[in-house]
């Protein structure tokens, strides 16, 4: 019963900048897109490997003002594909969906790459709408990102 929801985002970053930059996301992302994320707050690990524990805070106007916060768990990550899986393990994510699993990837693509970022999830209940505000969060935090990093 589960459902997912896949978005492919073209930027002018070269894969490796983009790959790092999600990497380091405990530090980069507040910086670079403080509209939508007031902290990254590493819990367990890394912020790198798995098993990783990251706490990841937004500000009222990112999107959804249900959606505070959210703590994920890094699952798997490949360097060599710029790969990564990640599981929202508490949050107000939790509220309207069961279970949160999210991937993602980073592939060149002539000068800049792609990003590709899936997520699978259960709905809490049937009056729960598919995540497209955290799908369009995604598509911005992307773009943004890559805004970012070609302006510095």
């Amino acid at each position: 019963m589960s459902s997912k929801v896949e978005v492919e985002v073209e930027v002018k970053s070269s894969a490796e900048k983009i790959w790092e930059s999600i990497r380091e996301s405990t530090t980069v992302f507040p910086k670079a897109l403080p509209n939508q994320y007031n902290s990254v707050e590493l819990l367990e690990g890394d912020g790198k490997s798995a098993g990783s524990v990251r706490l990841m805070k937004y500000p009222p106007n990112a999107g959804s003002t249900e959606i505070t916060s959210s703590k994920e768990k890094i699952e798997e990550v490949d360097e060599e594909k710029r790969s990564l899986s990640y599981i929202v393990i508490d949050g107000d994510v939790l509220k309207y969906y069961k279970n949160f699993k999210a991937s993602l990837g980073v592939n060149t693509k002539g000068d800049g790459s792609v990003v590709k970022w899936c997520c699978e999830f259960d709905k809490a209940d049937e009056q729960v709408p598919d995540p497209d505000i955290i799908k369009d969060f995604a598509i911005k935090s992307f773009q943004d990102l890559d805004a970012y990093l070609l302006s510095h």
